[in-house]
């Protein structure tokens, strides 16, 4: 199914909305309680499934829905269509501070691109969501997403969102190590898996915590400067104390030899 070709902008600066134009008939899929706005015309449907294949059964459904719960989402997703007879507008919110990223699927290879489980915000019409394992038990373990990834396929629009500020990054058969939870997504043909930080002296007492998130190959990755976990760790209490150790199996500690 071909996705429908849907135009957008994304407003605001640190807690951004994409605001999604849509003609006559056309559809964007979103997570449940995303919807900000929507103009009259609109109409809005919740539904089992994306509804990228229309010809499937109950339990195609059924299993579809499933396995988004097991990315810690909705069982449900939310069609809105345009039901008017000129354009309408649907706008969407992003759950905390980041930024909202556009990705045109056909522009990705093999029309597939692999994100982590929380950062799907929207898409056009025709947009397919599945789970995406990660098959080495380390990147399960330690590289802060945990075994299951969110894969989005199709040839259309579709929207992420990631805190901070979200970078881009070309490898050309190259190496890229990240601090563990701040991949946002990558292309399918890149290798990602983790990594000891160095030797026991730095993963004790470096700061950088024990693992790195390593990004091998050839094609484009993104990559989040503050990610929600992170953000709740600060914002905790004590949290803006956190010394350069605090990413260390340290922890606070250091705190203690304190005066």
């Amino acid at each position: 199914m071909y996705s429908h070709e849907i135009d957008y902008r994304i407003i605001g600066e640190d807690i951004q909305i994409v605001e999604i134009e849509l003609d006559p008939n056309e559809t964007v899929i979103a997570e449940a309680g995303a919807m900000l706005y929507m103009e009259d015309g609109i109409t809005f449907e919740t539904k089992m499934g994306d509804g990228s294949q229309p010809d499937q059964g109950f339990m195609g459904k059924l299993f579809q829905a499933g396995s988004r719960l097991l990315t810690g989402e909705s069982l449900f997703m939310t069609h809105f269509t345009n039901r008017g007879v000129g354009k309408r507008k649907v706008a969407f919110s992003a759950p905390y501070p980041g930024t909202v990223m556009p990705i045109n699927l056909g522009n990705i290879y093999g029309n597939q691109l692999i994100v982590q489980k929380d950062a799907f915000l929207c898409a056009a019409m025709g947009t397919r969501l599945n789970i995406h394992f990660n098959q080495r038990i380390g990147t399960g373990l330690f590289g802060g997403e945990g075994f299951i990834l969110q894969k989005l396929q199709g040839d259309g629009l579709a929207f992420i969102h990631a805190g901070g500020v979200v970078i881009e990054r070309q490898l050309n058969n190259e190496t890229l190590r990240v601090d563990t939870g701040c991949v946002v997504g990558f292309e399918p043909q890149i290798s990602f898996d983790i990594q000891r930080a160095g030797g026991l002296r730095s993963m004790v007492f470096g700061g950088e915590g024990m693992f790195l998130a390593t990004l091998r190959g050839t094609g484009r990755v993104w990559i989040q400067s503050m990610p929600i976990s992170k953000l709740v760790e600060r914002l905790s209490p004590g949290g803006g104390q956190a010394r350069k150790e605090g990413g260390s199996v340290l922890g606070g500690l250091g705190s203690l030899f304190e005066d």
